[in-house]
């Protein structure tokens, strides 16, 4: 009798692994030392200084490449494990925990809030670009706390509920591959003009990834909008009115559903890499405070809960 036979979960070793690496998540946060997506980050670099061209063929071959040696790796670590109970379990948890950043998502908003509300203005102003890509040097109080909860909401979706899903649906490689198509498009998904066209093809990539994912979030916010205070009509309502005007269809819906359930005004016009980029209004309520921060920290958990329950649950049924 093999192991997998004798496993006692009627979850399945891969769905426990996805719990347990959510909980490694939300207990220690990203590794501040050797972590495998900054490995990523720099063969991306690597490989970019050698194969770049101002081509959309170019950057899809670039994107190509590293995405599909992401899911190749995973395939191969779930064929190493296979069969082996103990093994699925550990790689599953620990490409989890590597892939995920709920914990250092919060803990980095809560530094910007505090900051704020002490008045070190110029301190959150420099915090704020470990969570944004807009020029933070001079925006207002109010404005550092709107991008720190612009940044919450997006994050929520593409850093757990994204690649908790994709992990659900196809396992080590999914959740490998969908990392390294996040990761690029954080890289070179810019419209600036050495990426406008090389950095095309991970953009779209990342669009496509998250679409599922960014409605689930949606859903879950407007959900668990009354324990912020807010209502999920309200959430909806903000979805379906404002969630167009916003330049990325993904990031749109997410942002518009904390605003409704925030009950505040969230998008407006920022400025990236010295050009001014108009995201919309989101939302017909209040200017975002630094107290919005703690609350939209609170959903981001709410939200995350949810995620990783349906992940588990999933990955259990199709195990």
């Amino acid at each position: 009798m093999t192991l997998s036979r004798r496993w006692p979960s009627p979850l399945g070793p891969s769905a426990v692994g996805l719990g347990l690496g959510y909980l490694a998540d939300r207990v220690f946060g990203d590794p501040r030392r050797g972590h495998p997506v900054a490995a990523f980050g720099v063969a991306a670099s690597w490989l970019e200084a050698r194969c770049y061209a101002d081509r959309q063929t170019a950057g899809l071959l670039h994107a190509g490449t590293l995405i599909g040696a992401a899911t190749v790796l995973g395939a191969g670590l779930e064929r190493l494990s296979a069969n082996r109970s103990a093994a699925i379990v550990i790689t599953t948890a620990a490409a989890t925990w590597a892939v995920l950043g709920g914990r250092s998502l919060s803990r980095e908003a809560a530094t910007v809030a505090q900051q704020l509300a002490t008045g070190q203005l110029a301190s959150a102003r420099s915090q704020a670009r470990n969570l944004v890509g807009r020029d933070t040097t001079e925006l207002t109080p109010e404005e550092v706390a709107r991008a720190t909860v612009e940044s919450l909401a997006e994050n929520a979706s593409d850093a757990v509920v994204a690649p908790l899903l994709w992990g659900a649906f196809a396992g080590l490689p999914g959740l490998l591959g969908y990392r390294a198509a996040n990761t690029l498009d954080a890289m070179i998904g810019h419209r600036t003009p050495r990426y406008l066209r090389f950095g095309w093809a991970a953009a779209r990539l990342d669009d496509l990834a998250n679409w599922v994912p960014a409605r689930v979030t949606a859903l879950a916010a407007a959900a668990w909008a009354p324990v912020i205070g807010g209502t999920a009509g309200k959430a909806i309502g903000v979805v379906r009115r404002d969630a167009g005007q916003h330049p990325s269809p993904n990031a749109g819906v997410v942002e518009a559903a904390f605003a409704g359930a925030l009950d505040v005004c969230l998008g407006g016009r920022n400025v990236y890499h010295g050009t001014i980029e108009d995201r919309g209004t989101l939302g017909d309520g209040r200017a975002v405070q630094v107290a919005d921060i703690a609350r939209a920290s609170r959903l981001v958990n709410a939200v995350s809960l949810s995620a990783v329950i349906i992940a588990v649950l999933l990955r259990g049924w199709r195990s």
